[in-house]
């Protein structure tokens, strides 16, 4: 493999986060050591920490990989997260045929557009072919029962857990003038950072000073913490505005922008998953729930960052 000067920014980036999670790490381990082992907030964060280990390792391989590692990754994520969505709304024998093209049809095509840089397809192909495609299919199978609520989950299903996570290998297509075609990675690795630290910074602020709940009854989330968690991200944004199209003002400000947005997104999927009576949305990755639970901030955030990048800087 060519080592290029995005796949070398790509290893220097990788190790610099390795040595943030080290020092993050022995923050966890320096407060545990206060606190004893069992202050649920220390714990929660010192799991999302180790969990956050294998993705980042995970992540950086599909980057350097390039465009094929990152979109089957993606892929792979977004099936993922459509099984956990779907086990937990209501089906019938009626729309089997409809999760089998849900899952084997418009999945691969959504990413197979991506793939080859079709931003007319990609853009329409589920919130209008699929979206009317998929209620035909389950109302010619002939059951009317609580039909409106099994086809409004299906498509709310695919809007989230396919075509919102697709806008992230979608970024790798975005021509910004002066902005090389290759450093693409760079700018998914931009968004995933700062939306992700800004959630781990939103829960760590809002557990130790936060005071007003922005929902009773959904989500423990704070008004203080998401405040500190959305300028958190966007000083982070503003240091790694190297990987960007972006100045630095610029990408302070979209790196706040993804942040605050991805937050919002958290606490929908919070209201859905308490309207459904769980905790999280499956056990696949041990104590941090599934990949709609690792994802939900990036899944709201990637369609808003995307067109604002289209709208402003193509």
């Amino acid at each position: 493999m060519t080592v290029t000067s995005t796949t070398a920014e790509l290893l220097w980036l990788f190790i610099a986060t390795c040595g943030l999670m080290t020092a993050l790490t022995f923050f966890g381990e320096v407060l545990r050591a206060r606190a004893g082992h069992d202050n649920p907030v220390i714990e929660t964060f010192m799991t999302r920490v180790r969990s956050w280990w294998g993705m980042v390792i995970l992540l950086t391989l599909a980057l350097i990989a390039g465009k094929i590692g990152i979109v089957v990754l993606f892929a792979f994520t977004s099936f993922a997260a459509l099984r956990e969505f779907l086990t937990l709304t209501s089906k019938r024998k009626a729309d089997h045929l409809s999760l089998a093209l849900a899952f084997f049809v418009i999945l691969p095509l959504q990413y197979l557009f991506v793939g080859m840089g079709w931003q007319t397809l990609y853009s329409v192909f589920i919130p209008v072919y699929a979206f009317l495609l998929l209620p035909v299919v389950s109302a010619l199978r002939g059951n009317p029962d609580r039909f409106l609520v099994r086809v409004a989950e299906t498509q709310w299903a695919l809007m989230i857990a396919v075509f919102c996570m697709s806008h992230v290998p979608a970024l790798l297509s975005m021509q910004v003038d002066g902005y090389p075609a290759d450093r693409g990675v760079l700018l998914i690795a931009f968004l995933i950072m700062v939306v992700q630290f800004g959630d781990l910074l939103d829960f760590f602020f809002g557990r130790r000073i936060g005071r007003k709940r922005i929902i009773e009854g959904i989500s423990a989330k704070t008004w203080e913490g998401m405040a500190c968690g959305v300028i958190c991200a966007a000083l982070i944004g503003g240091l790694l505005a190297w990987m960007t199209p972006f100045s630095i003002l610029g990408a302070a400000l979209m790196a706040g922008l993804a942040s605050l947005v991805g937050m919002f997104g958290n606490l929908v999927f919070a209201a859905v998953k308490r309207d459904r009576g769980v905790k999280d949305w499956s056990h696949l990755i041990p104590g941090q729930g599934g990949f709609m639970d690792q994802f939900d901030s990036v899944i709201f955030a990637a369609p808003i960052f995307y067109h604002v990048i289209n709208l402003i800087y193509v």
